[in-house]
């Protein structure tokens, strides 16, 4: 899941009104990015004053299964 949004989330509301595709909700503490919804467009980032969402890459380990992610800067 490239996008994330992260703990420092207000829940203002900002990234469910401009996602498109609807794959935004806001939850009790923090919004929830539907990863079946999302097209990785980059708008919820865009949108969000608190910079709570983030671009993470998935990185699969040659030695192992499992996965690392790493925040990668801002488009």
């Amino acid at each position: 899941m490239p996008y994330k949004v992260t703990d420092v989330c207000i829940l203002c509301g900002a990234c469910v009104v401009g996602c498109e595709n609807n794959a935004i909700t806001e939850g009790k503490t923090q919004a929830h990015i539907d990863v079946n919804l999302c097209v990785e467009c980059g708008t919820c980032e865009r949108n969000c004053p608190s910079e709570a969402i983030i671009f993470v890459e998935e990185q699969n380990s040659e030695s192992s299964e499992s996965t690392e992610i790493k925040q990668v800067p801002s488009r």
